[in-house]
């Protein structure tokens, strides 16, 4: 059966099967270049989550990158080709983010629980090295063989090599300095001390590393505090794999690790250094249970919410008030007024609440001197006076926003059906609560909602403004009056120093998140009920 092409001309017939070609070859070579870039960077992510004993994102990984490359070197699944990227980013940092929040919940995640059993054993090995009262400083220089790092020391005229996993070996042909140290090493090249130095990376490396060097009277490792004189440590504690103990060679103390994540002796001491482990349940008890916590949490919730209610209430009063004034046309210069009104939006948020911490401060503030005739008005230290302070900010930075939604829903209103109500004989005040406020609120309620979300979550004025503070007296949870929950898990976290517990601050994290969602999914069911009135 003749083809289309079989019945066109030579010339046409070639002319189309070129066309047919270059669309084909850019197109299919466009995709290989990018498809080659994903595949190296995802073989990137596996070989380095294999290398770090990572199996969850080694699985992630390898999962994502064989879909990507079935739905893009498959002509089915058309569909995919366009949302697989939108769901890889979904995926990537969304829902793997909220699941490993959820599985540190469950974990005692934080200081002294922040690795795996064998680094906590080599931890506790390293914090109790010594270094030994008779090691003599031997000349080192730091040597580098196919990207690993060791060192090269001289001892008694022989020059001896070795990295963190190869003990100390003697070396033939090597040649030293007038110093004594290592220059020229067969097999090894010698890095530089202005490199070691110039480079942070490499000395943060290079002052870690520990190589092993037995000595007649014991075992230790040599360890260099400024790349170029080496010393040895040891240590007095003994790790056994076999029967879970690390022993205290100088006291006899044994501690054996627990299903805690310890190393604890019989008398009840422990190591500081732990691993994390599984907890079920206690993160979650814990907030509601532990008398340090349970009370102090309690108040910032509930300032939480009285923070988030306030601030959309008070915020869209004022910026509807604002804009049914602004919307009347017989107000001149509408344009200059409501630009100047939108000014505090057009501000970052934590440039204008530094601002205005410095003009509330207590001292040289230019609140107390303009406003209250220069009165010592503790305004970020008192704790209710604090919280009015938070208010104040967050209405002057947040009514700008409202102030143009309502502008818009206004303008949008039907002009017939009021003059209708008008003709019906209702006032001003009557239109406004039977017909302006109802629509308007079919319009804003959903943004209400999500503002009410993220003041909920209003991180931003709150570090940036009070910190927090003015704290609690009495408490010792290092929280404060200010604080609303995100801010309290921010403390408790312990990012910002001090005492971390990773596994209370994403139990709080899931609390809060379970908190916006019911409150969000009750709010959304009122405004469709508002829609079915309307």
């Amino acid at each position: 059966m003749a083809t289309d092409d079989d019945r066109l001309p030579d010339s046409g017939r070639h002319e189309s099967h070129a066309r047919g070609w270059r669309g084909f070859g850019w197109g299919f070579m466009v995709k290989l270049v990018i498809m080659a870039v994903v595949n190296a960077l995802g073989l990137t992510v596996i070989l380095t989550a294999y290398r770090t004993e990572s199996w969850v994102i080694l699985g992630a990984s390898i999962a994502l990158l064989l879909v990507a490359d079935i739905v893009y070197f498959t002509k089915r699944a058309l569909p995919l080709k366009y949302l697989l990227p939108g769901l890889t980013f979904l995926f990537v940092f969304q829902i793997f983010t909220l699941g490993y929040t959820g599985y540190v919940a469950f974990t005692n995640y934080g200081t002294g629980h922040a690795g795996s059993m064998e680094q906590a054993v080599e931890a506790a090995l390293i914090q109790d090295e010594r270094r030994l009262p008779d090691s003599p400083s031997y000349p080192l220089a730091v040597v580098e063989q196919a990207g690993e790092i060791g060192f090269a020391i001289n001892a008694d005229d022989t020059v001896l090599v070795g990295t963190e996993l190869s003990p100390f070996e003697p070396v033939r042909g090597a040649e030293v300095d007038g110093s004594g140290t290592p220059v020229e090493v067969p097999g090894w090249e010698v890095v530089p001390r202005a490199s070691v130095l110039s480079d942070q990376e490499l000395q943060a490396t290079v002052v870690g590393l520990r190589v092993p060097f037995d000595l007649d009277e014991g075992g230790g490792s040599v360890r260099t505090r400024e790349g170029t004189t080496g010393v040895v440590y040891t240590s007095s504690l003994e790790w056994s794999p076999e029967e879970r103990t690390i022993t205290d060679t100088e006291t006899g103390v044994v501690y054996e690790a627990s299903d805690r994540g310890n190393f604890v002796a019989s008398d009840g001491s422990r190591l500081a250094t732990g691993w994390y482990v599984g907890v079920g349940f206690e993160n979650f008890v814990r907030a509601f249970t532990d008398a340090t916590l349970a009370a102090p949490l309690l108040e910032v919730a509930l300032w939480t919410f009285a923070f988030a209610v306030l601030t959309v209430a008070s915020s869209f009063g004022l910026g509807l008030l604002f804009a049914m004034i602004y919307n009347d046309p017989r107000v001149r210069g509408r344009r200059l007024l409501r630009t100047l009104f939108i000014l505090p939006y057009a501000f970052p948020a934590f440039m204008s609440a530094l601002l205005w911490r410095g003009m509330l401060n207590s001292e040289f503030g230019v609140v107390n001197d303009l406003f209250f005739f220069g009165a010592d008005i503790n305004w970020l230290g008192d704790p209710w006076l604090a919280r009015l302070a938070v208010l104040w900010v967050n209405l002057w930075l947040s009514y700008p926003y409202w102030f143009l939604v309502c502008t818009g829903a206004l303008q949008a209103l039907s002009g017939e059906t009021l003059e209708a109500a008008t003709v019906d004989g209702a006032g001003r005040w009557r239109r406004f609560r039977s017909i302006v406020l109802p629509l308007l609120l079919v319009s804003t309620a959903p943004l209400a909602i999500a503002s009410f979300a993220f003041n909920f979550n209003n991180f931003t004025i709150i570090y940036m403004l009070t910190g927090g503070g003015p704290a609690f007296l009495g408490s010792s949870s290092g929280l404060g009056s200010t604080d609303i929950l995100i801010s309290a898990i921010y403390n408790i976290s312990g990012v910002a120093g001090g005492v971390a517990d990773y596994g209370l601050a994403s139990a709080l994290s899931i609390i809060v998140f379970v908190v916006i969602g019911i409150i969000s999914a009750l709010a959304f069911r009122q405004t469709r009920k508002l829609e079915e009135v309307q």
